[in-house]
């Protein structure tokens, strides 16, 4: 499956993951996260159902607070 990932092309040996999936595959484990798939967002309650597909545009954004 080919997905874009950050406005990068990735390649993944799968037909279809879930946004956990892809996110344990990336080992991205960072507390604050907004998730979105084609433009769609989705919480972290949904992360485990959301189904990301061939050629789906996702977007994993790391959110940082200060002061």
């Amino acid at each position: 499956m080919k997905i874009t990932l950050n406005n990068r092309e990735e390649i993944f040996d799968a037909d279809e993951l879930t946004i956990n999936d892809l996110l344990k595959t990336k080992n991205y484990t960072f507390h604050l996260m907004i998730t979105k798939v084609n433009g769609k967002l989705f919480r972290k309650e949904e992360r485990d159902k959301a189904k990301i597909h061939d050629g789906d545009n996702v977007a994993v954004i790391h959110m940082i607070s200060g002061g």
